[in-house]
């Protein structure tokens, strides 16, 4: 007896990789048009289901006729085309009883559908689930198909989708900002048809072009990958593959900022900056919270910047060394070197007394601030901008800025800072005055090192 060998070919890269060999319940491929989402995630279902006997997967959209100019295309003519040559895989229709489905020689199966008429679908147990264009389900959609993900065939289920960015407060986005759903942030060059080497091919050129020409947010999200709100991006050169870094120790060498943007109904924000010796600002710690005093925030911020050096040594289980006048504390980090602050009188005052230091009004120049912003941003000689945001640098998120699809921090709002465009406004006249608490902090800070330098006083 002799056995017929299938071969295929798919060479994964960047993110594609890091897809194959992720485990986890829930994993979103989000990034830019053309970066190769949707092969990787059919060529990861197909794998599994070739290697392990009798899995059950679905192939799912919003609706079930969208799938069969997509999704299912690439599946014929690029995945599982020699399978199905082979007669390794069959196509099934689908019945009263059964939906239509890609059926194994092994025993598996992939069933194909939409949520649009979810019924049949929904009756059955999956070990894994593609969506396709996850953006455009619910997330009770979502939810629904995880608890269909229990058919234990394999050692893990998993619920796998890809996206094209929207509005950075979308559920989906929010998932993944919470840790529910693990995000893969994919790039042009993962896709191997349009980089190779590290070098753009000719049909990468090609295409690329193509998407330089759009404008406004369908170039920010399909060209750049980014989760905006809507036309017309305020800091059009933010880029967080450039500009967002993972946080490291920052060396106490560095000069330190803070700057403030007094809210309560809306966010108050107080930022945290570090400056390298070359001048390059690093967002490294932020509060971002709504419903709270002014008096708690300092609270809030001075805990993490002093310890106790030397307790009283209190026995009392309540007994709190921040709050006790017998402990010494001590900072931990060098105190700032300014805190610059928007220009309520009254905030400004609490803020004082709260954190026994002085603070400077900032500097309000919007349009001089925001050009100093966007030329901050730029990539300069030495291959490096001259402003950073660390992932994570919010202390803690409001759950109630969450729960109404609003930012929670900085990283948050820049993607959806746009200019105000209404009643006849001029481009780049002014920005939109909403969720910008954060962009205004930042400006200040810009504003502090580039519109004018105060005397080099610093907080010993």
């Amino acid at each position: 007896m002799t056995t017929e060998t299938l071969s295929h070919v798919f060479e994964p890269h960047g993110t594609a990789t890091d897809l194959f060999h992720c485990r986890d319940a829930e994993v979103l491929m989000s990034g830019p048009a053309g970066t190769g989402k949707s092969r990787a995630c059919l060529e990861k279902l197909h794998m599994m289901a070739l290697a392990n006997p009798r899995m059950r997967g679905l192939i799912v959209r919003k609706t079930l006729a969208s799938l069969g100019s997509t999704a299912l295309v690439t599946w014929r003519e690029h995945v599982a085309k020699e399978a199905l040559e082979a007669g390794v895989v069959k196509w099934y229709g689908g019945s009263p009883q059964e939906s239509p489905q890609y059926r194994y020689s092994n025993g598996s199966v992939i069933t194909v559908g939409g949520m649009d008429k979810s019924t049949r679908i929904m009756s059955s147990e999956y070990d894994v689930c593609y969506v396709q264009e996850a953006i455009e389900l619910t997330e009770e959609d979502w939810e629904a198909i995880t608890t269909r993900l229990r058919n234990g065939k394999i050692s893990f289920q998993q619920l796998m989708a890809d996206t094209n960015p929207s509005v950075p407060t979308h559920w989906l986005k929010r998932r993944c900002d919470r840790g529910d759903t693990t995000f893969l942030n994919c790039r042009h060059q993962d896709n191997p048809t349009l980089y190779r080497d590290g070098k753009v091919t000719v049909a990468g050129e090609a295409y690329l072009g193509k998407l330089s020409k759009l404008t406004g947010v369908r170039r920010a999200r399909l060209e750049k990958g980014l989760w905006v709100a809507a036309e017309g991006l305020v800091y059009d050169g933010y880029d967080p593959d450039i500009h967002l870094v993972d946080p490291f120790p920052i060396p106490d060498s560095w000069t330190r900022w803070w700057t403030v943007d007094f809210g309560y109904t809306n966010p108050f924000v107080l930022q945290c900056w570090a400056e390298d010796p070359d001048g390059r600002l690093y967002l490294y710690r932020e509060i971002y919270y709504t419903r709270r005093l002014v008096e708690d925030h300092a609270k809030t911020i001075l805990r993490q910047v002093r310890k106790c050096a030397e307790c009283c040594d209190s026995n009392s289980p309540s007994h709190d060394c921040h709050t006790c006048e017998a402990c010494q504390l001590v900072w931990t980090e060098p105190k700032p070197r300014a805190v610059i602050c928007d220009h309520d009188a009254e905030d400004r005052a609490t803020l004082e007394r709260h954190l026994g230091m002085s603070t400077s009004p900032a500097k309000k120049s919007v349009s001089d601030g925001l050009q100093a912003g966007e030329t901050r941003l730029k990539v300069a000689g030495d291959g490096k901008p001259r402003i950073f945001l660390m992932r994570d640098a919010v202390l803690e998120r409001d759950a109630a800025l969450d729960d109404a699809k609003r930012p929670t921090c900085t990283e948050e709002e820049i993607v959806g800072y746009v200019w105000d465009q209404k009643d006849g406004k001029q481009p780049k006249e002014s920005p939109v005055k909403e969720d910008d608490h954060g962009m205004d902090a930042m400006r200040y800070m810009v504003a502090e090192r580039d519109l004018g330098a105060r005397p080099g006083i610093r907080w010993m």
